[in-house]
């Protein structure tokens, strides 16, 4: 189980059933949480926001006072980013940029493009030649750099040290950088190296895999004989959605980034975080329609679905969640009500894959009553498949 914040309680419980499923953030929540990961992070570490996690404006604009800028992997976040947050730094990363999307970037004054290929390269400096010769445009190059057996074994989702379709071969990376270093391409200049490698990494882990990228990013530099100001770790910190209580490690990790800068120091670390910034502050409230009774098990099907929550059927997990009890029925016949101490909950889709939470502890739940899933912050509603069976779609509230 796990409680929503008292706000978050009393809105759920006051909205209208006709108002549910919604999805509930809390700001003021949103806000103590990236202020005290800024305050674990030394200072030569920027924090960047990864927009795909959650792209709401309001969650964009509340982090805003927190966060140094955002990361965007698309010409749509593009877009949607620089209005809801204009003016802010924003680098656009991803790969299959195209000549388009490249081209908005470049027209809105994108500061740093992670670049995933020697075509993508050749592409962006083809498109920069035509707008602004004498200032350079800045560049990291993303790759798949080796990734220990021990941190893939810890990741809950590999983008690095196998074969993937994201960043640059190592092999390729000499050629890479005699394009950007050598004259060919003058209106590019080489910042640094992009390196996301795993998602769902400890702190301790996670300060393993960015001591190794910057020590690749240093020889392949030292190499070549020019100075990399930046490098980008990336983000993937974990989240429990097992024990939503138990938050990432930002204080054991903001140590082993300052042991690292200590033995660099001309060097400028940035991360990438999502899901671990903005996944707290968010819930998705419904109600239950019916319990009912099958094969010896106890189900309660409430209103929305996977549809609208995705995250539990694509990680394969429970998300965790919070009965909230509505002691009225509005019917004359009997209120339905779990007969054991256990409850599956599902949702309205015509699919046994509709799975919101299995054998939840909630004895006595009843149709009427009310559910708060936790950890819904981030890769929920924007993930989801809104249209499958044509149901009504959530609310939105924000508080604080």
């Amino acid at each position: 189980m796990t409680a929503p914040t008292r706000a978050v309680r009393d809105l759920v419980l006051d909205l209208p059933s006709d108002g549910l499923p919604a999805y509930v953030y809390d700001l003021t929540a949103l806000r103590e949480h990236a202020a005290g990961v800024r305050a674990a992070l030394p200072e030569r570490v920027e924090l960047y926001y990864a927009a795909k996690a959650n792209p709401e404006p309001e969650l964009l604009s509340a982090l805003s006072p927190y966060v140094d800028g955002y990361e965007v992997s698309s010409g749509g976040e593009l877009a949607h980013v620089g209005r809801a947050v204009p003016g802010r730094p924003l680098a656009f990363g991803g790969p299959g940029k195209t000549p388009a999307e490249i081209a908005a970037a470049l027209d809105l004054g994108v500061e740093r493009f992670h670049l995933e290929s020697l075509h993508e390269l050749r592409v962006l400096a083809d498109l920069a030649a035509d707008r602004a010769p004498d200032t350079p445009v800045g560049v990291l190059l993303r790759f798949n750099l080796p990734l220990s057996a021990a941190s893939l074994e810890g990741s809950s989702l590999a983008m690095g040290g196998r074969p993937t379709p994201f960043g640059l071969d190592p092999a390729d990376a000499d050629t890479a950088v005699a394009l950007l270093t050598g004259g060919t391409l003058p209106q590019l200049r080489l910042l640094g190296v992009h390196a996301h490698l795993a998602s769902g990494l400890e702190a301790e882990e996670q300060i393993g895999v960015a001591e190794s990228v910057v020590t690749w990013a240093t020889r392949l530099a030292a190499r070549h004989r020019v100075r990399l100001t930046e490098v980008d770790v990336g983000g993937g910190m974990h989240v429990d959605y097992t024990t939503p209580e138990r938050r990432y490690d930002w204080s054991t990790y903001g140590k082993g980034l300052t042991r690292l800068l200590d033995d660099h120091p001309d060097l400028t670390l940035r991360i990438e975080p999502g899901r671990a910034l903005t996944a707290y502050c968010g819930w998705y409230a419904t109600e239950v329609l019916d319990v009912k009774r099958s094969r010896g098990e106890d189900f309660a099907v409430v209103r929305g679905g996977t549809h609208h929550l995705r995250t539990p059927a694509t990680k394969g997990h429970d998300q965790p969640c919070s009965v909230l009890p509505v002691p009225s029925w509005p019917h004359p016949w009997p209120r339905p009500a779990a007969g054991s101490d256990t409850v599956t909950l599902t949702g309205q889709l015509c699919t046994p894959k509709d799975l919101l939470a299995r054998h939840v502890p909630a004895p006595g739940l009843r149709a009427g009553d009310r559910v708060a899933f936790g950890l819904a912050g981030a890769y929920a509603w924007n993930i989801s498949h809104h249209d499958f069976l044509m149901h009504p779609r959530p609310g939105f509230h924000f508080l604080g």
